[in-house]
């Protein structure tokens, strides 16, 4: 071999060592994603990533404001274990015509973003550009709140899933499996057909709920609505019974056989998703569709405050809870994101992230526990509609102008998914108070006496990029200052 060749050769190793040294060496955050029913998470991502690679404007986003953010782009995730999150697919999805809502995911993926900057600092500028990693870490809101299930035992879980059922907003929804429940002598022998039965039964009432229009909190237990590969195993196959919490359980009765089960559920399911997932996240982000609870009324602004109270707790934990036994760090930074602000003119925006707020403090002040640092923001990852404004008898009325879904209904008018209509959703009032009084008493929370219109949209259609498949950003709501409290501070 001749000098100049071993001379070559020598280079490109130390450039190839340099570069695998300088990717071990790039910082990485863990951005975990998750959301209540209906809170769009799978198009949040989607927006997220599109934004970012084909530099939207994100003024509110510090290094892109300051001009420091050079480029983003996708690398190979670093778990092989974990699907990826089928972006292209949700892309697709927008450019076809007409555009669809992605549809949602019903497992973990995830997806590793990098992005390239300057150093705030000039002197550090000398030294080059900067990397970041986020690997981004989508799963359901369902396996989030499935982490209390961990301190409960068999009893107590079951007398508190029935207080539940028999709530007068679940009851209708639950009547095929309470009427089964008198069937289910937990002192019984234990019998694989009638614990068959009960469990879908009270599979059904979960999905029943789910669907209902007025449940937004999250159900648990989470696999029971998205078994995947755990379909018809004994770990699914289980309901709670009715007996009081602490009662003795004996030996080969029906009650001992869901215990048993429920317990290798946590023991299968939810203790490694939290060892394998949940504890390796470091800032996180809860969508929430307050705004479609609001319109829904009491019962789901109910079932909104018990999940945003589950998701805190599993965020801040106490002392002596078995979180903190079990967690070795804890979520620096979290989210509370009310989605769908473009269902409101902007004069609402601010207003509706006032009515999260309010909830989400309720809810910490319930929890009660010292945790990652929490912030509200309200937004729309991917805005459907556009404003306008309309003059009638002397007043100016403010609307939004947006292709309602094909089905949609308004003032008697049903649409038919094609057309663009301007509408007037009504405002939110000033103070947050008087809009969940309001609705919790059943009265439209839109101020002013107005009544509140919220709609569901088509998507815009974004045509796809030649050169990376992805195309260009999608417009939005605020996702700028979400990402500047996520991840801002690790761009400097």
């Amino acid at each position: 071999m001749r000098l100049p060749d071993v001379t070559v050769s020598a280079v490109d190793a130390v450039r190839s060592a340099g570069a695998y040294v300088a990717d071990k060496l790039t910082p990485t955050v863990r951005l975990g994603v998750t959301g209540l029913s209906g809170s769009g998470k799978t198009v949040f991502i989607t927006a997220l990533v599109r934004t970012l690679i084909a530099g939207g404007r994100l003024p509110f986003l510090k290094v892109e404001a300051e001009g420091r953010l050079l480029r983003a782009w996708l690398e190979p995730q670093p778990d092989d274990s974990l699907p990826r999150f089928e972006l292209e697919t949700h892309c697709a999805a927008l450019a076809a015509d007409p555009p669809r809502w992605p549809e949602s995911t019903r497992r973990i993926s995830e997806l590793r973003l990098v992005l390239e900057y300057l150093p705030r600092s000039r002197l550090l500028r000398q030294l080059g550009s900067r990397r970041l990693n986020v690997d981004i870490v989508d799963y359901p809101g369902e396996w989030l709140v499935d982490l209390g299930l961990l301190d409960k035992d068999y009893a107590t879980w079951s007398a508190e899933a029935l207080t539940l059922a028999r709530s007068s907003r679940r009851v209708a929804n639950a009547r095929a499996f309470l009427d089964l429940l008198p069937r289910l002598d937990p002192a019984a022998a234990q019998e694989e057909p009638l614990a068959l039965e009960a469990a879908a039964a009270f599979t059904t009432y979960l999905g029943r709920q789910r669907t209902s229009g007025t449940a937004y909190a999250t159900l648990g237990p989470g696999r029971f609505l998205m078994p995947g590969d755990l379909a018809g195993s004994p770990l699914l196959t289980f309901c709670p019974l009715d007996m009081a919490p602490g009662a003795s359980i004996g030996r080969g009765t029906l009650a001992a056989m869901m215990a048993r089960r429920f317990e290798s559920y946590k023991t299968h399911v939810v203790r490694p998703f939290f060892r394998d997932h949940f504890a390796r996240i470091d800032r996180q982000i809860v969508l929430v569709d307050a705004l479609g609870a609001l319109d829904a009324g009491r019962d789901a602004l109910a079932d909104l405050e018990q999940a945003l109270e589950a998701v805190l707790r599993a965020f801040r934990p106490g002392q002596n809870s078995w979180l903190s036994a079990l967690i070795g760090r804890r979520v620096e930074r979290l989210l509370m994101a009310a989605t769908k602000a473009d269902h409101l003119h902007h004069k609402s925006h601010d207003r509706l992230e006032r009515v999260l707020r309010l909830l989400t403090d309720r809810a910490i002040a319930r929890a009660s526990a010292a945790g990652a640092r929490v912030d509200v923001v309200a937004l729309a990852a991917l805005r459907a509609t556009r404003e306008a404004e309309a003059q009638q008898a002397g007043t100016v009325y403010p609307l939004i102008v947006g292709v309602p879904m094909a089905g949609e209904w308004i003032d008697d008018k049903l649409f038919d998914g094609l057309r663009e209509t301007a509408i007037f959703p009504g405002d939110l009032p000033d103070r947050p108070e008087e809009a969940l009084a309001a609705a919790e008493a059943g009265r439209s929370p839109a101020a002013g006496g107005e009544t509140l219109r919220i709609v569901k949209f088509r998507p815009p259609r974004i045509p796809l990029g030649a050169a990376d498949g992805l195309g260009s950003a999608l417009p939005h709501i605020r996702l700028d200052r979400a990402l500047e409290f996520l991840i801002g501070d690790r761009l400097t």
